[in-house]
């Protein structure tokens, strides 16, 4: 049984995402804190953290900053924060997805079952001793490591999953409803400004200039390749 943390200051809300989540055969944890959650997530070791971003002791940012030193688990920022800057600092800390609230609840279950789906397929996708080469990128398909000029390069899970995607297919177009649809499985409207944000994230931490990138290349009109020789 797969097990959920709620960070959420709300009670109201906790107790909603939890009748949704184990009414789906998941098993809830909360905390009303962020220094809490941190606590629970150490003690616990969940499957995917859901993080309000205004809790008291210790904000939804500084709880996800923290986790990523250590975890690459699913997190799905449930926030009123709903500025296009608070969406974007979200998912640049290391958020996979960021809803804005007011929410639907079958919309956050749908966005958990496609999180963890795709936390089981990356593990299948694993292949023993599979290595991609491209350039000075070298992507361990089995260690799920990616380097540069032989310096590991940290991704989080999202931009990990995308960069073994276009790395796969070189040259091969992909919308981002299709690298959305892959991810997650599921696709939604405000998920096409998040697909540009985790493009821009990777484009800052494998291209020697984000501004002109030599590797994840925009196809005007039609969305992203990756060019294999660099």
């Amino acid at each position: 049984m797969k097990k959920i943390l709620i960070a959420e200051d709300e009670k109201e809300i906790i107790g909603l995402l939890s009748l949704y989540l184990e009414s789906e055969g998941f098993s809830v944890i909360s905390a009303e804190d962020g220094q809490e959650a941190y606590e629970l997530f150490n003690r616990e070791s969940p499957d995917l953290l859901i993080a309000d971003i205004m809790m008291p002791k210790k904000n939804g940012y500084d709880l996800i900053r923290e986790i990523r030193k250590t975890s690459q688990i699913p997190i799905i920022v449930l926030s009123a924060k709903n500025l296009g800057n608070d969406k974007v600092l979200g998912l640049n800390i290391g958020a996979d997805v960021y809803i804005t609230k007011p929410f639907d609840p079958l919309e956050v279950v749908a966005y958990v079952k496609a999180s963890l789906r795709r936390q089981t397929y990356k593990g299948e996708e694993k292949e023993s001793g599979a290595v991609i080469n491209c350039g000075r990128l070298s992507l361990d398909t089995e260690k799920l490591i990616l380097t540069k000029d032989g310096e590991i390069v940290n991704l989080t899970s999202t931009e990990l999953k995308i960069l073994m995607i276009l790395m796969k297919h070189p040259q091969r177009i992909y919308t981002k409803n299709q690298l959305y649809q892959q991810i997650n499985g599921d696709y939604y409207e405000s998920d096409d400004n998040t697909m540009m944000v985790h493009i821009s994230n990777l484009r800052c931490k494998i291209e020697d200039d984000p501004v002109k990138p030599a590797y994840i290349k925009t196809v005007r009109g039609l969305g992203y390749k990756f060019e294999k020789n660099v």
